[in-house]
């Protein structure tokens, strides 16, 4: 249901939402925040007073939000944030749970390379899908190589390497297994030989069924 900012009663339930139900609490303690160089920062889902901050410290111009327009209070509230702050806000959904897509690495790289900085990206968490378009940032932007880049999904910032979001490493795993069979490079890798169905059912084919795992991501840790 889309949260309606234009009243006192509309903003109260909106952070509300975003606070409760949105786990925004949490955040607000920790938010995962790290800087990737560059002039580039990693974290959580922030919050508008988080965004406030950021810009004020850091002079923030762009937000890249990895979770898309969905449907918790944090979104517009986000989207108005960004508004009053001038920081333009790209909504560019990634996934947790499955390999990316080709279009969605293009349009990565692609963002990476049209926006100004310093800039955000973030997820819910900063963890998995946060994790996955570090990488991506650190590899296309930065200029390092995957093996270096992939550092970025790790424990550190909460992503395990268990349940269902282990697919992301999976990903990356395979580039450099062929990278190490025939040199090649990601983006070519990317464009003449990843299959991302195939990719997909390779890693639920191999996986082993972990219920501590996916007890951990889905239910603990409540990862989208």
């Amino acid at each position: 249901m889309p949260h309606d900012l234009s009243s006192r009663l509309g903003r109260l339930w909106a952070w509300l939402d975003m606070h409760l139900v949105d786990h925004g609490f949490v955040r607000a303690v920790y938010n995962n925040f790290h800087a990737l160089g560059g002039g580039m920062y990693r974290l959580s889902q922030p919050s508008p007073a988080q965004i406030r901050t950021y810009q004020r410290e850091l002079g923030i111009r762009t937000i890249v939000n990895l979770r898309g327009d969905h449907g918790y209070g944090s979104y517009p509230m986000e989207v108005q944030a960004c508004q009053d702050a001038g920081i333009r806000l790209i909504d560019h959904r990634m996934y947790s749970r499955q390999p990316p897509t080709r279009e969605v690495i293009e349009a990565t790289r692609e963002i990476f390379e049209g926006i100004q900085y310093p800039a955000l990206l973030h997820c819910k968490s900063g963890a998995d899908r946060a994790g996955l378009a570090s990488v991506l940032y650190r590899h296309f932007h930065l200029g390092e190589p995957i093996a270096q880049a992939r550092r970025e999904l790790s424990w550190r910032y909460g992503h395990f390497r268990m349940g269902q979001t282990a697919v992301l490493d999976y990903f990356f795993d395979r580039y450099e297994q062929d990278n190490a069979r025939e040199p090649i490079a990601f983006i070519d890798w990317v464009r003449t030989r990843y299959d991302k169905v195939q990719l997909h059912h390779d890693f639920h084919r191999q996986r082993r069924e972990n219920g501590l795992g996916d007890w951990l991501i889905d239910k603990l840790l409540r990862r989208e």
